[in-house]
């Protein structure tokens, strides 16, 4: 969904609520305590059998046109409307649709607000959103209001209060939320949560997640594109921007929130120098882009203290030029595995030396490939998206809906993955003390059942 830089700097304060304020608050998870429930808890909903699943899109673009073109090859879905403020982008998708022999979907557009008239049909289950940020929490409560389930691109929200709405209208409306971490999907995260439940790893003790992406560029895209948008980011916050990638399988391994949950966090910045003196470098001295003030430090390095007294690092870095990384490091009392590129050193079961890394994973894939890529991972790849990623995400969401089983992901995991983003801005702003995690879940995650190994 296409935004311009001035929409960008009118509506960064918008609120689930709609209300539009000068700037993002900063709440602490002591200024919005553990809230009474107003309705009953989804962890583990099951949504009645869906035949058929009947899909809407809001916002096309970048992300949302490759979500369109996974659904048209997925059995069971049928697309019933798009929505998209840029008509170019919006009239692309609809064309591929009807391209591969699909009914042609219904169009919204003209306005911000034309995604409610989508939101109007009574002919759709699921509403795909991938919007600029600013719009996934007021979106998704929309959406469930509406009485459908939300599926949202990261990060759910952007402040606490967000994350609460959030959480208390899927609660109330008993209408799924997913927030969509492609991550969890990938060839290795599903190994290495294979190995996790079987032990490999011994008792978990460390986890490392992170963001290391280089993407300076986008500052380029001005007036259309992620950058036009999201470079603007890196001048209202200084933590960690965009969390849940390395966090979302690392939460998953360690059953956060299904026996565990994050208890508080800390959190530290580098300079923020990186954005400017590419400015400086690849701009004229009046271009807009120099005239910014870039706040949000190069590299954020968070520390995350579960209940059960585990730690977990997590990074963000979208400016510093170096290599893309997501760590997946996960430590257990019998060995570890690390991501980028990935090695193994386990003592006992492994090569008899954790002194030394393996690098060689073909004996790991071929022992401990998940049962889900095994059966899934060809048709996966053949679709594409991050590696099959996106396409194995998508799938397996339909599957849940067709055959009536909870969804691998919640609207509680999408509220305490992202809620970093908020917390760790406060504990940078008041010289890195600790910051307690709501606890989304109001206790539940003390019996919530952990994340099976499904198959296809």
């Amino acid at each position: 969904m296409k935004l311009n830089r001035r929409h960008f700097l009118k509506t960064a304060g918008l609120s689930a609520a709609g209300i539009l304020t000068s700037q993002l608050p900063l709440s602490s998870a002591e200024a919005v305590p553990r809230k009474p429930a107003t309705g009953q808890s989804v962890m583990g909903l099951i949504a009645p059998k869906m035949t058929t699943v009947r899909v809407g899109f809001i916002g096309v673009g970048q992300r949302g046109s490759g979500h369109v073109k996974h659904f048209c090859h997925i059995d069971g879905v049928e697309i019933k409307a798009i929505c998209d403020t840029d008509a170019q982008v919006l009239d692309s998708s609809i064309d591929f649709v009807v391209a591969q022999g699909l009914p042609k979907p219904a169009r919204y557009t003209g306005s911000e607000q034309a995604y409610k008239d989508l939101l109007d049909r009574d002919d759709i289950d699921i509403v795909i959103i991938s919007t600029p940020w600013e719009w996934h929490a007021p979106m998704a409560i929309h959406t469930m209001e509406s009485g459908k389930h939300a599926f949202v691109e990261v990060p759910l929200a952007l402040t606490v209060e967000e994350c609460w709405q959030i959480v208390d209208t899927a609660e109330r409306t008993q209408k799924n939320c997913m927030m969509m971490e492609n991550v969890n999907y990938g060839r290795d995260e599903l190994m290495v949560l294979n190995m996790v439940r079987q032990g490999l790893f011994g008792e978990l003790l460390h986890g490392e997640a992170a963001y290391i992406h280089e993407l300076r560029w986008q500052m380029k895209e001005i007036d259309s594109k992620t950058g036009s948008w999201r470079t603007y980011w890196h001048t209202k916050r200084n933590g960690n921007l965009y969390p849940t990638h390395g966090l979302g399988p690392v939460s998953q391994y360690m059953n956060i929130n299904r026996g565990d949950r994050f208890d508080y966090l800390t959190s530290m910045s580098s300079p923020a120098l990186g954005r400017a003196l590419y400015a400086k470098r690849e701009f004229p001295a009046d271009h807009e882009r120099n005239q910014l003030s870039y706040i949000n430090g190069d590299i954020n390095t968070s520390l995350i203290k579960t209940v059960k007294g585990r730690t977990i690092m997590v990074q963000h870095d979208t400016t510093t030029p170096r290599p893309y990384s997501r760590h997946n490091l996960i430590q257990g009392t019998n060995g570890v595995f690390a991501g980028f590129p990935n090695r193994i050193a386990i003592e006992k079961g492994g090569a008899g030396n954790y002194h030394k890394w393996d690098m060689d994973m073909a004996k790991w894939y071929a022992k401990y490939d998940h049962p889900l890529w095994i059966q899934m991972g060809e048709q996966a790849e053949r679709n594409g998206g991050h590696g099959g990623m996106d396409f194995l995400m998508l799938w397996r969401m339909v599957y849940c809906l067709r055959n009536a089983e909870p969804l691998d992901q919640d609207v509680y995991d999408g509220a305490a993955w992202s809620v970093v983003n908020i917390l760790s801005e406060e504990s940078v702003n008041n010289r890195s003390n600790s910051v307690n995690f709501p606890d989304f879940t109001r206790g539940a995650w003390k019996t919530g059942k952990p994340l099976e190994i499904v198959g296809a």
